[in-house]
């Protein structure tokens, strides 16, 4: 069975207070989405690399590869308007059956041990999201109050979330719907259960100048997995 890896890159650069988009800024010398590519391929050189990018970004994404001399394979293909439709329009380069994993652009630092978690789990599970603890306390807005909640109850989902296509791509058949906030709550309303499984406290998505500050520390670090995530699975019922 073929392994998938779709990464989204759809963002702009506004929340980054950037004329440049976010995934496209660079790190270390080399564009946030590079390093993201590059992470997956390092991971595991079979993997059928997908790029989703807007349409008017394609040929500057082109340039930057022919600049960097950027050479891992990867298809490209246009996104939607939302992030469902760009999604969606990966899976059109999906040859069945496969494990798809589907991954933020603006991710580069998923780790190894997670990603060997994510597509273990998901070809026997259907699916295997990663996600962590919260650490911070929780409160809810009601009206104008709020309430504390119970932070061992939640979770703090990232990506790739990775799925066998025998569930994933009847699940996006569906309509859409603002409810679908990532791939997991896609699949989850075509009826079948998500399956957690540990992430990587780095794997960070890279959206504010912040971020890019918390991204050059990794890089300079030498970026291994927390040693705190290494457990194989989170401890849940669904898991």
């Amino acid at each position: 069975m073929t392994n998938y890896a779709i990464i989204v890159a759809g963002g702009s650069g506004t929340r980054m207070g950037s004329a440049i988009p976010k995934q496209f800024l660079e790190i270390n010398g080399l564009p946030v989405l590079m390093h993201t590519i590059n992470t997956f391929h390092n991971f595991d050189a079979s993997l059928q690399l997908v790029l989703v990018l807007p349409e008017d970004q394609i040929a500057y994404w082109q340039d930057l590869c022919q600049k960097h001399r950027f050479s891992v394979a990867h298809a490209i293909t246009p996104g939607g308007a939302t992030r469902f439709e760009s999604v969606k329009n990966g899976l059109q380069l999906v040859k069945e059956p496969a494990l798809v994993g589907i991954h933020d652009g603006v991710r580069p630092f998923v780790s190894p041990d997670t990603l060997k978690r994510c597509y273990h789990h998901a070809k026997a599970l259907g699916n295997a999201i990663p996600v962590l603890d919260a650490f911070e306390s929780i409160r809810q807005i009601e009206e104008d109050c709020s309430k504390a909640l119970d932070r061992s109850t939640i979770k703090l989902v990232q990506t790739p979330q990775v799925f066998h296509t025998d569930c994933l791509l009847p699940a996006y058949n569906q309509p859409y719907t603002p409810l679908f906030t990532d791939d997991a709550s896609v699949v989850e309303a075509y009826g079948r259960t998500i399956h957690l499984v540990a992430g990587n406290r780095e794997n960070i998505k890279i959206t504010t100048p912040f971020d890019l500050v918390l991204a050059e520390a990794f890089i300079k670090a030498g970026f291994e997995e927390s040693k705190e995530e290494e457990e194989d699975e989170v401890p849940m019922n669904n898991a």
